[in-house]
């Protein structure tokens, strides 16, 4: 298994353009939250694997758009079921240094796939959760809006408080459009130019989350991937780390640290 000391020029050559930085762009997927022991939907320690739902259809047609609409309690049941696998979980040391790097730089933007809301809770303020969030829901009918840590304590599918019409939580299910609100940030943000681009951790299938780090790329800009397996990026950015996320970014950190004094 590779280790930090296997990359150690890669290492070195990613903290002397950190340190060059005034603006920062990262784009995290599941492996952002796997040092957090959050199960993927999917592949190795994921939580259906590559087998189909007790149901017997795929996790992705549990949790779509389409079954949401005509049986949503069969997408709430496995929506509790992901919070479930995921609710003693917490952020880790990897969201930790984001968040810390975020007053380092004149300015930092994290770009996220993932709905367990771990960025914003270890003190990130410049975050785009394009598929939204687990933890807030919404009435369908009244738009009134709960914080629920805990699904157990709700009734499945939960209802308003206010007007007793049913609650969804405000994620981007299989086959919905992403939110506007968040891509008028990220469309505005990648108006402005970066310094550095780190993707970390995602499969990178989605367009939206491959673009950036490509266009970087072609304009001259540093980019970065930090991620055990291989992507469609990996044989395109300058430097490709396959590593943990937590482990290389408490390491970069550090050297920041003992650089700057």
């Amino acid at each position: 298994m590779a280790s930090i000391d296997d990359f150690e020029s890669e290492i070195q050559q990613l903290v002397a353009r950190l340190d060059e930085a005034n603006n920062v762009f990262v784009i995290t997927g599941a492996g952002m939250s796997a040092d957090s022991g959050l199960p993927t939907y999917r592949g190795v320690g994921g939580l259906y694997e590559d087998k189909d739902t007790e149901d017997g259809i795929p996790i992705e047609k549990a949790l779509s758009g389409s079954m949401f609409r005509t049986k949503p309690e069969v997408t709430w049941k496995y929506l509790s079921q992901v919070e479930q696998a995921t609710r003693n979980a917490t952020h880790n040391r990897g969201h930790e240094v984001l968040a810390r790097m975020e007053s380092h730089f004149d300015r930092l933007w994290v770009l996220t796939q993932n709905i367990d809301g771990f960025h914003t809770s270890a003190g990130s303020s410049n975050v785009i959760e394009i598929h939204g969030n687990m933890h807030h829901l919404q009435c369908m009918s009244c738009e009134h809006r709960i914080y629920s840590e805990d699904f157990s304590e709700l009734t499945v599918p939960p209802s308003c408080e206010k007007c007793n019409s049913m609650m969804r939580p405000l994620v981007v299910l299989f086959e919905e459009q992403l939110p506007p609100k968040a891509l008028d940030t990220l469309d505005r943000e990648m108006r402005n130019p970066f310094d550095v681009v780190i993707s970390i951790g995602t499969s990178s299938h989605f367009p939206y989350i491959v673009q950036p780090v490509v266009y970087a790329k072609q304009t001259g800009v540093f980019t970065v991937e930090i991620n055990p397996a291989k992507t469609t990026l990996s044989t395109i950015v300058d430097v490709k780390l396959p590593l943990g996320a937590a482990d290389v970014l408490d390491t970069i950190w550090k050297r920041m640290q003992n650089s700057s004094c």
